[in-house]
């Protein structure tokens, strides 16, 4: 899917790129729409760093059995 924003829009709104980017990771993850993998994923970067972005904003990870199953498939798929 490809989603356009006027670069107008984003530099009114004194974003970046990468900035839309992460916000637009986040609110996925906070509806559970994301897991942790997927966003982390999604912004081109290691999970750790999407971690330590969601608790500078005090926002809870959430890992269940499913996200568990998940990345045990991930494991099995790596060379």
């Amino acid at each position: 899917m490809l989603i356009e924003i006027p670069d107008a829009a984003i530099r009114q709104a004194n974003f970046s790129e990468d900035a839309v980017k992460l916000e637009i990771a986040i609110v996925l993850f906070r509806e559970e729409i994301f897991t942790l993998g997927q966003a982390s994923e999604f912004l081109g970067v290691p999970q750790l760093i999407f971690q330590k972005e969601l608790a500078k904003r005090k926002i809870p990870v959430h890992y269940d059995v499913e996200d568990f199953h998940e990345d045990l498939k991930t494991l099995r798929e790596l060379p």
